[in-house]
């Protein structure tokens, strides 16, 4: 925050998004845009920023390839948003030289895992309404979570009451597996899949061996009718 200050102090002499101020200290350029009433992300945004500073604004979503074009990008800080849906794709091209991201205070309650996962910045996902479900647990054991905000991340809904209003960290500790949970539904899942298409084998086969004792027996009648029919000509 300090550095954001100072980078306040020296203005930039390219092109900047109308709506924010554009700034650069010691070749480290920054596009500062907090409380600007941004509804979405600015489309005009400089190639060549380093700090990009979004917070404390309505931006709703952050859709795919949103910073594709901006690879020398380091800290991005959504905090403090109305964000509600982030797209896979959504850090596509910024994923290998990111260090920050703050995606905190926002209205977050799942996310695609593989738009995390491929990060290695340090991620802020406290105080949103998560929803307690496998691919969050992925992302808090594999992604890179900044240490003093992960007991913040809270189950705000659940696959199980007893989940609601706790800390996700807290869930985990106490054994609980929401992939496993998962697996088991999954599971249960494609047992009764395959025993509607047995169900429907064995109709089949019942409907067929039926269909065909009928046309034997129609057949029979035939044959046993004729003897009889040609002496009745004679």
């Amino acid at each position: 925050q300090a550095f954001f200050c100072l980078l306040l102090c020296i203005p930039w002499g390219s092109s900047c998004p109308p709506s924010c101020q554009c700034t650069e200290r010691a070749g480290a350029k920054a596009v500062l845009c907090s409380s600007r009433h941004l509804e979405e992300i600015p489309k005009d945004i400089p190639r060549d920023v380093v700090f990009l500073k979004l917070d404390a604004n309505s931006i709703t979503r952050i859709p795919g390839n949103a910073f594709r074009y901006l690879s020398h990008l380091e800290e991005i800080d959504l905090s403090r948003n109305a964000i509600e849906k982030i797209d896979g794709a959504a850090f596509r091209g910024v994923a290998a030289g990111l260090r920050s991201l703050d995606l905190s205070s926002n209205r977050i309650r799942s996310i695609p895992k593989e738009a995390l996962l491929a990060l290695n910045a340090k991620l802020r996902l406290a105080n949103n309404p998560w929803h307690c479900e496998c691919a969050l647990q992925e992302v808090l054991w594999e992604a890179r979570l900044d240490l003093d905000s992960v007991r913040d991340i809270t189950c705000h809904t659940a696959p199980r009451e007893e989940y609601v209003g706790k800390p996700l960290l807290q869930v985990l500790d106490a054994g609980a597996n929401l992939c496993g949970a998962q697996q088991r539904t999954t599971d249960v899942a494609m047992l009764v899949t395959m025993f509607a298409w047995f169900a429907m084998v064995v109709v089949y086969v019942v409907c067929y061996v039926r269909h065909n004792r009928e046309d034997s027996c129609r057949h029979g009648h035939y044959l046993r009718a004729l003897p009889s029919a040609q002496a009745h000509a004679e």
